[in-house]
């Protein structure tokens, strides 16, 4: 055994090991037997659901706070949808007339007045303490949090929360501010709770419960904490929710039927379906045998592809579909300029393993540009762009990293390691 012959054998084991994954991820019988099921997200255009647009207040916020109300309404309402129980939604701020707007796009969504009650509803920010003695079994039992009891003090009091790093220890910190209200009830909260912790709730759920180490007047105080810089910031934004609440008025709501999706989803996989089997054909009525082991590749492709959608948990739209049939062509496209240039080789009178090294080395440049060009472009749209378009760069990123992969690395092990009479006959002077 050569040694070409041992490296192409490890390859051919990596690729098989590729196609068992992705079907095991792919195929529901898959699912079953590795006891983890990787569904395929769809968008709000392909399984129905709801689309609203809601304006935003931001008259009486102060125009240095404004972007932070903007993000903390965010993170309200993205915390509200999660608990709904909807699978990738869209929650984006944008101008719309020359005011800012939040864009919210849940996919299956079924009850729309419930989604629209939850979307709308206002922060609420308390802050909780262990209950004292002589609190009632009923009090406590009623606690959103066991053992404690609200203190009284909300995020009403709270007048601005920013992440901080402190100067000693350079750690991540959160510093927080109260009114004239706020102060007085916070430093009788910390010298009745010294050495107890005080909960801090956000919507009915834990933020953070830090403990107290002195008491604290003055309206301000530190959130300490094992914070990463993300953590902190997330918990600024979190308790600005409830201390700079943004009034949201609903006036765009559009529902999306089902049916549609449906339709889209069927028209789009016959498309799919008509246009891989025209490719198919092409290749080998002009490539013949090679043009077997480019079709090969080409289903490998497609199995990697929807593979890695379920795996990161990808949202497919028609967008993104339009992205993944685009990526086939491109995929196609490789294996065309490298059997045209082995074509080139071959007609110059090379052999068959000359031609083919020179034909992927000469073509390499050619794919290594083009597809970097649409790569870049992908990358763009993916930055600016929002909704489908944003499905269709990405599914266009993908699709181009794997076509890369599918066209050098899959199509040339295939073609070097099954085709050795081909590579022994130097005479062979046409594909």
């Amino acid at each position: 055994m050569t040694k070409l012959t041992k490296s192409l054998l490890w390859r051919l084991a990596f690729i098989i090991l590729l196609i068992i994954g992705g079907l095991l991820i792919v195929l529901p019988y898959g699912n079953k037997l590795i006891h983890k099921n990787f569904p395929l997200s769809l968008g709000l255009d392909l399984q129905g659901g709801a689309h609203l647009v809601y304006q935003m207040d931001l008259s009486k916020v102060a125009k240095d706070d404004q972007q932070n109300a903007i993000d903390s309404t965010l993170a309200v309402i993205r915390n509200r949808v999660d608990k709904f129980g909807v699978a990738e939604p869209t929650i984006q701020s944008e101008q719309l007339a020359g005011e800012q707007a939040v864009l919210v796009e849940l996919p299956g969504i079924k009850d729309l007045a419930q989604a629209k009650q939850l979307i709308g509803a206002t922060a609420q920010l308390e802050f909780w303490e262990q209950a004292p003695e002589g609190t009632t079994q009923t009090e406590v039992e009623k606690a959103i949090l066991p053992g404690f009891v609200p203190t009284g003090l909300t995020g009403k009091q709270l007048t601005k929360a920013q992440a901080t790093i402190d100067q000693q220890t350079q750690a991540w910190e959160v510093a927080i501010t109260f009114n004239s209200e706020g102060s007085k009830l916070f430093a009788n909260i910390t010298q009745k709770n010294l050495g107890k912790p005080v909960a801090i709730i956000l919507d009915n759920q834990i933020v953070s419960a830090p403990t107290v180490q002195t008491v604290i007047s003055g309206g301000n105080a530190v959130i300490t904490g094992q914070f990463s810089a993300a953590e902190a910031k997330n918990l600024a934004i979190q308790l600005n929710a409830g201390a700079l609440p943004v009034p949201i008025k609903l006036i765009e709501e559009r529902t999306v039927e089902a049916t549609l999706g449906t339709e889209a989803i069927h028209e789009s996989l016959i498309a799919g379906v008509v246009g891989l089997f025209v490719v198919m054909v092409f290749m080998l009525i002009n490539y013949g045998v090679l043009g077997i082991w480019a079709i090969l590749a080409l289903i490998i492709y497609t199995i990697l592809n929807v593979a890695v959608y379920k795996l990161l948990g990808i949202t497919l739209t028609l967008g993104g579909i339009a992205g993944l049939i685009l990526s086939i062509g491109i995929a196609v496209d490789a294996n065309i300029l490298i059997f045209s240039r082995t074509r080139e080789e071959l007609a110059r009178g090379s052999n068959w393993l000359t031609a083919i090294n020179d034909g992927f080395k000469h073509a390499w440049l050619s794919i290594r540009d083009s597809n970097f060009s649409s790569l870049l472009t992908a990358i763009i749209l993916f930055a600016v762009g929002v909704g489908s378009i944003k499905g269709f760069a990405v599914t266009l990123i993908i699709g181009i990293l794997i076509s890369l992969f599918s066209a050098i690395f899959v199509t040339r092990t295939f073609i070097l390691l099954f085709m050795p009479h081909k590579l022994k006959n130097s005479n062979e002077n046409a594909i």
